[in-house]
């Protein structure tokens, strides 16, 4: 009887903690105690353990058997840290007779029948353990193809605990033949490219719009009756958009891995997300939250993606203000009551909204039975913040059949041609500075080095002067500008780039 020591890694968010599990087995009366701050479902690890040990052809010795997992004053939760306590305290009652090694961490759940069973999160785990200087990994079979996308590290799968045990020259039987784990129903790759702009009929002006949106990764919001074609300009944005770089598809992945939503078999995640909550969806649905340490949100899923707010005014305030911050930081910070939890959220919002509540108000309105009243509170949800924080303001109006019918919509491979060449001309211009599009141009560089000449800054100066644009949408008209000039292939915006971000922001009060 003595100690041992294993490594596992625990997750706050998407950064990963080293975990030392060291087991104690001594005399004194039949115990097992977990310490560390562990939460219920890592605290259930005893019962788990003990299950699988003996299905395995090892049962824990009648002693006083003590788990500690440091450091000790950092929540631990999840299931994950099964495997590490396992082999941890059947080293230190003297049944393996080789020892875990020391640069090695242990990943996977327990079985009452000794079976290793996926968890969640193992991509940024190993990211974390690879960072943290570990070069090897044992992970349950099901989460090999996971690991495996993590480069310079040695990764290693087993079915059950038996297998490891007579990997370490633990003296057990062999393991009994088991019905296989049901696999994971597949997930569909590339789901937004299934629909094309082509199927858009008219709304040329939307259709500029998204294209814009899509070259300089800006927000967006359609406006109009239903059945005019917003909800399909927003489903065909993330098919124009430029495949994620290996940087972003591993935080995209790492973050769907979290979420229990990642299927490694088509590798990392290279199509721009998309995210539709429906208008009920809670706060903590949307940035993120949850008892305990929070979980990622759809803004976080969405992050190098879309999220696409549809019937925007039905969604609660609290709702929509709490977009405000991860509009401008491309993060998002949860305090909960066991930690600050971290998540990417750097996401192109598009907002789909009607002009009042039965949809009518158009044109004439003559079929709206709205009240002036109804519609100004309508329209008030959207508030002046969040609106501000919306580079484009589109109206999408009903479709002329006799005038739209008449040619072929362009197809978004067309589309995301031009949307290439000048996401190219971008990361080229901000090679080396933090940044790769225009929307995340800072302020300060908009008014300096990437100022336009002064005389095409006319027009704008005067909206600003007029208090119908802040000073936040005057950097963000001058980042759509130059989105207009990189579509153009020019290399700086001009007067008419400038007007035509104007138009496109709508800037005069409606």
């Amino acid at each position: 009887m003595g100690q041992a020591r294993t490594l596992s890694i625990s997750l706050t968010g998407l950064e990963g903690t080293l975990v030392e599990v060291e087991a104690d087995v001594s005399q004194g009366l039949p115990a097992f105690s977990l310490v560390g701050l562990p939460d219920s479902s890592t605290l259930q690890a005893k019962d788990r353990v003990r299950a699988a040990a003996a299905r395995s052809g090892l049962r824990l010795a009648q002693r006083r058997i003590t788990v500690n997992m440091t450091p000790a004053w950092r929540p631990k939760h999840g299931s994950g840290f099964d495997l590490a306590i396992a082999l941890a305290v059947l080293d230190a009652q003297g049944d393996l007779l080789t020892h875990v090694p020391s640069d090695t961490v242990l990943l996977g759940e327990l079985g009452l029948d000794g079976r290793l069973r996926p968890v969640p999160g193992v991509l940024p785990a190993l990211l974390a353990a690879r960072g943290l200087g570990l070069s090897r990994a044992v992970v349950p079979e099901a989460n090999l193809a996971e690991a495996r996308l993590v480069g310079g590290i040695e990764v290693d799968a087993a079915p059950d605990l038996t297998t490891l045990l007579h990997r370490f020259g633990a003296d057990v039987p062999p393991s009994p033949a088991r019905e296989p784990l049901p696999a994971g129903a597949a997930v569909e790759r590339g789901a937004g490219s299934a629909v094309d702009f082509a199927d858009v009929i008219g709304q040329e002006q939307a259709r500029r719009a998204a294209e814009v949106a899509a070259a300089g990764a800006h927000h967006l919001l359609l406006q109009g009756p239903p059945g005019a074609g917003k909800t399909m300009i927003a489903a065909r944005l993330p098919g124009i958009l430029p495949e994620l770089s290996t940087e972003d598809a591993l935080d995209v992945s790492a973050v769907h891995s979290l979420d229990g939503r990642f299927d490694a078999r088509g590798g990392l995640l290279r199509t721009p997300p998309l995210e539709s909550p429906h208008h009920t969806a809670t706060a903590a649905a949307i940035v993120g939250g949850g008892g305990g340490l929070a979980r990622p949100g759809a803004i976080s899923r969405a992050h190098c993606g879309v999220l696409f707010l549809d019937e925007a005014p039905e969604f609660s305030a609290r709702v929509l203000e709490a977009l405000r911050e991860p509009l401008e930081t491309g993060d998002i910070t949860l305090h909960r009551a066991r930690g600050v939890t971290r998540y990417p959220a750097r996401f192109q919002l598009v907002l789909a909204a009607n002009p009042c509540p039965c949809g009518n108000a158009w044109g004439k309105g003559e079929k709206c039975t709205c009240t002036p009243l109804q519609r100004r509170r309508y329209l008030s949800r959207l508030s002046g913040p969040v609106m501000d924080r919306i580079d484009m303001r589109v109206d999408v109006g009903p479709v002329d059949l006799h005038r739209s019918g008449a040619e072929p919509a362009e197809p978004s491979a067309a589309i995301a041609a031009r949307v290439g060449r000048a996401r190219t001309r971008q990361a080229r211009r901000y090679e080396g500075r933090g940044w790769s599009t225009n929307a995340h141009l800072p302020g300060p560089l908009l008014r300096t080095e990437f100022a336009p000449a002064p005389a095409d800054l006319a027009l704008l100066r005067h909206s600003l002067s007029q208090g119908r644009l802040t000073l936040r949408g005057h950097d963000r008209v001058l980042r759509l500008a130059w989105t207009l000039a990189d579509l153009d292939g020019e290399d700086r915006p001009d007067a008419l780039h400038i007007g035509e971000a104007l138009t496109l922001r709508q800037a005069d009060a409606r």
